[in-house]
């Protein structure tokens, strides 16, 4: 169910780092700017043709950059192969400079002539090629450009984006005031991280890549500034068991929570930790959920904790624990907070655990902390929307405030370790919108860190083994999903080989 097409280079950038790849492969490599345009309306026109194939009439969109240089190679190809093609541009063509106004000469040449854009001239065809806006998008959209991309939405017609979605920020993932919703992007040199978080995936649908033929040593000198993960490159983290082992080989998972009321959010989360392979599972929560915990689970041993003492045997027997789902925010919780606080153990920290580490700040880097933007915005004492904004930005102070590995949630999930490191995962999606899901996901990550993995490696796996049983289990259709959905799919997907995947 991901939008990501398979096969994709792990490595994202920012727009910066892009031109600066560009920069090297023209001036180091001695490939021109207009050979690099017409590779790269080749790769597009061929990804064209394969999703599109019975597309007969097609209107390209161009600005005055080189992403309208493309959509002129774009529709010189087109037409060369027998479609009704009709390039529109919405600046006049005698402003066009360098490789951008040789594409449109070419087309021109080739015996189409482009036309000034206007809306009623979107009416009928069987794709709209975006080539407005490219990657060095800085400022709101606004005026005409705001009109042009609203009627590209509303035209209901499928849109293909050329190298990003026109208004859409290639380094936050944030809509630039209005932002193209294509069916597909193709996006080249190198994978912009904006794709992948935030509003990113939902304007890009169906992302493909092409390095346009440059020579791989051009990526040398240029750090990426993070790394796209999936459950397939991540699933090398977690061992293969051998056979002599035995529950306690795979270590004692605690989870606290489930205040008056909320049992539901603890219990998904310590059978998570078991579907994914804790051997051992407590669950420390209120008396009056303790007999009702362990007979809908009995594999889950559930004590029942009204004082911060009663913990102390639990936590000797512990090798990792999970806090926070249906914790409340009581002087209960706050308690038995603060006592966990004082372990030397590996931590999950969670819901509502997160609310009350808002209240009173501290740093611990034993902990792997799963905000939502929610929780982000009030452990940075901000807004949800401000953490949306640029939620790169957003984790990084997350890290540097809180230590620790972070997990900011929502499409496109940000891992951000230590080391200031951030891996964005490419899968999950829509119908994982629903309450639970994140306790899931905190039960997983506290049933990996049991087995022994690092809370990095935990974390990760964690994430992506997460959305790709969202993803599975939507195949069904992504509406009505529910957390508890996940469970089979959980224990399915770690016991795979990364050669095993199966397809979405």
């Amino acid at each position: 169910m991901t939008n990501v097409t398979t096969d994709l280079p792990q490595y994202l950038y920012r727009a910066a780092e892009v031109r600066d790849l560009d920069e090297i492969a023209i001036k180091q490599h001695h490939i021109s700017g207009q050979i690099l345009m017409e590779r790269a309306g080749a790769a597009a026109f061929n990804v064209l043709k394969n999703k599109w194939p019975d597309a007969k009439r097609i209107r390209v969109v161009c600005g005055n950059g080189n992403n309208g240089g493309d959509g002129y190679v774009i529709a010189r190809l087109a037409h060369e192969a027998g479609i009704a093609v009709f390039a529109l541009h919405v600046s006049p063509l005698e402003q066009l400079k360098g490789d951008a106004k040789t594409a449109s000469e070419k087309l021109i040449a080739a015996g189409v002539e482009p036309g000034k854009y206007a809306a009623d001239k979107l009416e009928h065809p069987d794709l709209i090629v975006d080539a407005l806006l490219g990657t060095g998008l800085d400022h709101e959209v606004t005026g005409e450009m705001k009109n042009i991309i609203e009627d590209i939405n509303n035209s209901g017609i499928p849109v293909f984006s050329m190298d990003i979605p026109s208004g859409l920020n290639a380094d936050t993932g944030r809509i630039m005031g209005s932002g193209v919703m294509a069916e597909a992007t193709i996006t080249f040199i190198g994978l912009k991280q904006g794709l992948f978080t935030g509003q990113g995936p939902a304007c890009s649908g169906e992302i493909f890549f092409n390095d346009l033929n440059v020579p791989p040593d051009i990526y040398k000198d240029i750090h990426p500034a993070a790394l796209r993960i999936d459950l397939k490159n991540q699933l090398r983290s977690l061992p293969k068991r051998p056979r002599s082992t035995h529950k306690g080989d795979f270590g004692h998972a605690l989870i606290i929570g489930g205040d008056l009321g909320y049992a539901g959010a603890a219990l998904m989360t310590a059978e998570a930790a078991g579907r994914v392979g804790a051997g051992l599972i407590s669950l420390a929560t209120r008396s009056q959920h303790a007999v009702q915990i362990s007979t809908a689970r009995p594999e889950i041993m559930a004590h029942a904790v009204e004082q911060p003492a009663q913990l102390a045997g639990l936590l000797q027997r512990a090798t990792v624990i999970a806090i926070g789902p249906g914790l409340g925010q009581s002087e209960w919780s706050l308690l038995l907070l603060a006592k966990v606080l004082e372990t030397q153990l590996p931590l999950v920290v969670d819901a509502d655990a997160l609310n009350l580490l808002a209240q009173e700040p501290a740093r611990n880097d034993r902990w792997v902390l799963t905000p939502h933007p929610g929780e982000a915005a009030r452990l940075l004492d901000c807004t949800s929307a401000e953490i949306q904004q640029d939620r790169f930005a957003a984790v990084h102070e997350l890290q540097q405030r809180y230590g620790g590995v972070i997990v900011l949630k929502g499409s496109g999930t940000l891992i951000i370790d230590p080391s200031g490191k951030v891996a964005v995962c490419s899968e999950g999606n829509p119908g994982m919108a629903t309450g639970g899901m994140g306790d899931v996901l905190t039960g997983v990550i506290a049933g990996l860190l049991a087995q022994g993995l690092n809370p990095v490696d935990a974390a990760r796996l964690g994430v992506c083994v997460h959305a790709a049983a969202g993803d599975a289990a939507a195949r069904a259709g992504e509406r009505g999903l529910l957390a508890t959905d996940l469970m089979p799919w959980l224990r399915q997907l770690v016991n795979l080989s990364p050669v095993h995947l199966p397809r979405n």
